[in-house]
């Protein structure tokens, strides 16, 4: 039997979903898109995805992976599975990969965003896809904070509970960095992978820090510790995007390839 490995690029809301990856009796991303897939193919297939995101998060740029024995073109598999996925869930992008390339490990980076809605009525629109904060925050105080990430180092203080025991927990940030964009404040990070709520409770307690309620200094100290889950809270995940994942040499067949703007033309 012949197969093929196919990567997608992937955007959802992740507002009615538990996450990304499968839970018993909740509905979850990976099984939209397994599901999609049986129903285009009539195979039941694997959903492999390049960064895991919590329940109520959201991907503008998701990668995810799949091997079949159907030999549809990329277009296909774009029209086709978009055609079958609900309506929060979306192909952007399909490319044919070679067999051997792991769409997990040759990542370089991943960038997520977490958007403050900072204003003093919350949204009834924006509710889902925001952190809503209406107390007057200094953004010019986290940035400050937010530089002493940076680096090479253990993050176990931002790790969550559903860290496995005995994993490591140090990690490479090249990117942490607030901008106000009108009423909204946006942080983006970026890093080599982040552990379990990692970038939530960066969020959160760098919120700590622009209102007020914890010192540079404070901050610094609990950053610097080893103590697990020491630092937060942990910012709710409806401010939270997964934007892109970065490859050096993304592998794909080019001969085979579709994306949203090519279907457009």
């Amino acid at each position: 039997m012949h197969l093929t490995k196919i990567a997608l690029i992937v955007e959802y809301d992740g507002s009615r979903f538990h996450g990304f990856q499968l839970q018993p009796q909740s509905p979850t991303v990976q099984e939209e898109l397994e599901l999609a897939v049986y129903r285009l193919t009539r195979e039941t297939v694997r959903v492999h995805c390049a960064s895991r995101t919590d329940a109520g998060v959201h991907a503008l740029g998701q990668v995810v992976s799949f091997r079949t024995a159907a030999a549809y073109p990329a277009k296909t598999y774009f029209g086709a599975l978009n055609f079958y996925l609900p309506e929060d869930v979306r192909v952007l992008e399909a490319h044919r990969i070679p067999m051997d390339y792991d769409i997990r490990r040759r990542a370089t980076s991943r960038r997520y965003r977490y958007a403050i809605l900072n204003r003093p009525a919350a949204s009834p629109i924006l509710r889902g896809r925001s952190h809503w904060v209406p107390a007057s925050v200094n953004v010019e105080r986290m940035s400050e904070a937010a530089k002493l990430l940076l680096g090479r180092r253990d993050f176990a203080p931002f790790c969550g509970p559903q860290i496995k025991k005995g994993a490591g927990t140090v990690r490479d940030l090249v990117r942490a960095e607030f901008r106000r964009k009108g009423e909204y404040i946006l942080f983006e990070v970026e890093g080599s992978s982040f552990l379990p709520q990692q970038v939530r409770r960066m969020a959160g307690a760098l919120l700590q820090v622009g209102l007020g309620k914890q010192s540079l200094a404070s901050f610094q100290a609990v950053a610097s510790s080893t103590e697990r889950g020491a630092a937060g809270p942990t910012a709710h995940p409806q401010g939270l995007y997964l934007i892109e994942v970065r490859y050096r040499d993304f592998q794909r067949l080019d001969d085979n390839c579709v994306t949203s703007e090519q279907v457009q033309e």
